[in-house]
């Protein structure tokens, strides 16, 4: 039979007419990259993952161990530890004087104990021919309540122009409102005495108010200066262009998209009136006594077991107010910003 010019001969050991497959590799032998053998240790026909790794191995880049993993986990622990120390304290040194007051004004005995030896409702109905008492409560409410009003007043008002200006004058008067909450409290009580004094007053419920005012604006203005930095600027030139003026602007615009910052401000303001002493200490007189500083001489004098009930009564108010400002003023999420 004729052959063709270029074929070779048969290689030596191999049956003359055996075909051999595709790169030149005996049926049954494993084909690796390049022409080379599997490495040695390795089973024959073993597939390899991409990468050159075997199954079960651990990739790393540039062939090294990464420390990340381990740091990271030991970063979130250290911040659980961290939290959860915070919140143990805050549990033993402000949770746990609340439940202390409540257990106590409980008490059937005459006098203050804890634990209580028995339990009763006596001192909560004995609030009720507290005449003096109730007098001072009512004109805590009546002071609460007008500091607050001028409070909200003055403080969106505030809020509007420190917000709506950039000039060096605005952030002046920012630092002015918030001058309040920096100095001491104490100090600031008595120079607002010795003013109106210079001035030829007397401390009374209106001087008292006006003292209350100055401290308690600042928390009106910083959750109305945060509420106005999440409305959109464009909402204000948007009104004016259909012909609103800055009043309606300001009525059906600015106040509905801010209201949940004065809202939470307002709260802010008439806890902090109502249980207010510095100020109160120096500007009310024997008859202008408000609450905190008639249990601050009950509690001095003879321990009246009302004072733990009163406070009771105080907690609680507080408590539901917390709740209602949550549910319709989002405090929390007022405060956050």
């Amino acid at each position: 039979m004729a052959t063709l010019a270029n074929d070779t001969a048969s290689p030596k050991g191999r049956p003359e007419g055996e075909l051999r497959p595709l790169g030149g590799q005996r049926s049954g032998e494993a084909a690796s990259v390049g022409g080379t053998h599997p490495p040695k240790g390795r089973p024959e026909g073993e597939l390899r993952p991409l990468g050159g790794q075997r199954s079960g191995e651990a990739a790393s880049v540039g062939g090294t161990h990464s420390p990340r993993p381990q740091r990271a986990t030991w970063d979130v622990r250290s911040q659980r530890i961290v939290f959860g120390v915070l919140t143990g304290i805050a549990v033993v040194f402000l949770v746990g004087p609340t439940i202390i007051v409540l257990l106590t004004s409980l008490t059937a005995t005459e006098s203050l104990r804890f634990p209580p030896q028995g339990y009763s409702l006596r001192w909560y109905r004995a609030l009720l021919d507290a005449d003096q008492m109730q007098a001072a409560a009512w004109n805590s409410l009546i002071v609460a309540f007008w500091t607050t009003l001028a409070a909200v007043v003055l403080g969106t008002a505030g809020a509007l122009g420190i917000v709506r200006s950039r000039t060096r004058f605005a952030r002046m008067a920012d630092v002015l409102f918030m001058s309040p909450l920096i100095l001491p409290a104490l100090a600031f009580g008595f120079a607002a005495l010795v003013y109106i004094h210079l001035l030829g007053f007397h401390p009374s419920i209106p001087l008292l108010v006006v003292g209350h005012v100055v401290v308690c604006v600042p928390f009106v203005l910083r959750t109305t200066i945060a509420a106005l930095a999440q409305v959109d600027p464009a909402l204000f030139d948007a009104s004016a262009s259909l012909g609103a003026g800055r009043a309606m602007t300001f009525r059906r615009v600015t106040l509905p998209l801010i209201g949940r910052g004065v809202g939470a401000g307002a709260f802010l303001a008439f806890m902090a009136s109502f249980d207010n002493v510095p100020v109160s200490l120096f500007l009310a007189d024997e008859r202008t006594e408000v609450l905190p500083i008639h249990l601050w001489q009950q509690i001095d004098t003879n321990l009246d077991v009302r004072t733990a009930a009163i406070s009771g009564v105080i907690i609680i108010v507080t408590v539901v107010l917390m709740v209602l400002a949550e549910r319709f003023a989002g405090l929390s999420r007022q405060l956050s910003r």
